[in-house]
């Protein structure tokens, strides 16, 4: 790869899309811009030069091809095709197959397409978004980061479920999700001189979809979510855990079609279904003294604690408690609330760093760091992107 090429990297989450352009060494963000709250009332457009705003605004954008489209323009005009030298995308699944990034083409695009019923909310996004780049830079190496690699090293005990072996061996097992952002906040501790072969580690990544993941040397070895993208926290429209047998009743008594079940499982629970009101936690911040909104805020932070206190018991104890994503770098009020009743585990915060939201959250008296730190998905698709493009096409 050319010193002088630039690597763009296409984010797109469940509510979200983010473009990255970066230089070819993948250390200077060049370029940058985001639609957030897609579909929302106050769906917000964000563009930046390095890290000065050059666009800020609210407007009506009700869907991800929408936002791909006036995000790709704006590429377009400020990162020139001539100097592009490869596209990174983040595909969420990668399946029993994809466990390190891939060169799509046409062969690994079919078999990702497999896998949107696994992630109904992501995938579908992901490959508009792989379509869309390929359309307009048909000559661009294109390559996948996905969200499940991180945990390829989950021992067989936490990646298996207690269902026949053969449906394991088939790929039913758990695969976990968040592993773009819990490299990067790995990559960080280590940056920062954190010595994660010896510290037990616990990250919480808290934005509309969350996880929690437990680290022992610096590898994942257990985490909240599963097979699929619904397993764990409640999130912002997705249920979290659930008895089997709540399904096994919606789908008898009820008389649920499956589409109606996905609908409701992914689209309508989490904090939206609990508060009736929004499944955005801002929102219900807001609005904390309508009971119903104070009742799923209660319910997340107690799931929350309650999953802490699980990993904690995988690890055999906790060093680091580190809080990224969306909630957990923005909501003082959650964080203080997941982590009031984990004193038990030496745990406790000070309250006045938690709320000016400064890095190291956690008391002195602490036995416990607790960190809050921003994430960055896209830098670690880029450096992915760059590892690949240094040693060669194949």
């Amino acid at each position: 790869m050319t010193s002088d090429g630039e690597i763009l990297v296409v984010n797109c989450g469940s509510s979200s899309v983010k473009l990255g352009v970066f230089d070819a060494s993948a250390s200077h963000r060049i370029w940058s811009a985001g639609v957030e709250r897609i579909g929302q009332a106050d769906t917000r457009l964000q563009i930046l030069e390095g890290e000065d705003l050059i666009t800020g605004d609210s407007r009506e954008i009700t869907d991800h091809d929408a936002a791909l489209r006036i995000l790709f323009e704006a590429a377009r005009q400020r990162a020139p095709s001539s100097r592009l030298r490869a596209i990174g995308h983040r595909v969420v699944h990668g399946g029993s197959e994809f466990d390190r990034p891939q060169i799509l083409d046409a062969a690994a695009e079919a078999k990702l397409l497999a896998l949107v019923p696994l992630a109904p909310l992501h995938m579908p996004q992901n490959l508009a978004g792989v379509a869309a780049a390929r359309r307009l830079w048909p000559n661009l190496p294109r390559i996948a980061c996905f969200d499940t690699m991180f945990h390829s090293t989950l021992p067989r005990r936490a990646a298996m479920m207690a269902l026949p072996r053969a449906l394991f061996e088939r790929g039913v097992r758990r695969y976990g999700f968040h592993g773009l952002s819990y490299e990067f906040v790995v990559g960080a501790l280590k940056r920062d001189g954190v010595d994660i072969a010896r510290e037990r580690i616990i990250i919480a990544h808290l934005g509309a979809g969350a996880s929690m993941c437990a680290l022992e040397h610096g590898r994942s070895i257990e985490t909240t979510m599963g097979f699929s993208t619904l397993a764990g926290l409640p999130m912002s429209t997705r249920c979290g855990d659930l008895d089997p047998g709540a399904i096994l009743h919606l789908l008898t008594d009820d008389r649920l079609s499956l589409d109606e079940l996905q609908q409701l499982l992914y689209r309508e629970s989490g904090l939206l279904g609990l508060s009736g009101m929004s499944g955005d936690m801002k929102a219900l911040l807001a609005r904390a003294d309508d009971p119903r909104a104070a009742e799923a805020i209660d319910f997340f932070c107690y799931q929350a604690r309650r999953q802490v206190g699980a990993l904690a018991a995988v690890l055999g104890g906790v060093d680091r408690l580190v809080f990224t994503g969306g909630i957990g770098v923005n909501a003082p009020g959650v964080r203080a609330r997941i982590c009031g009743g984990l004193g038990f585990l030496g745990i406790e915060l000070d309250s006045a760093r938690n709320a000016e939201g400064v890095r190291l959250l956690s008391s002195d008296a602490s036995a416990v760091l607790v960190e809050m730190r921003q994430t960055d998905e896209e830098l670690v698709i880029a450096r992915h992107v760059r590892e690949i493009m240094t040693a060669g096409l194949p």
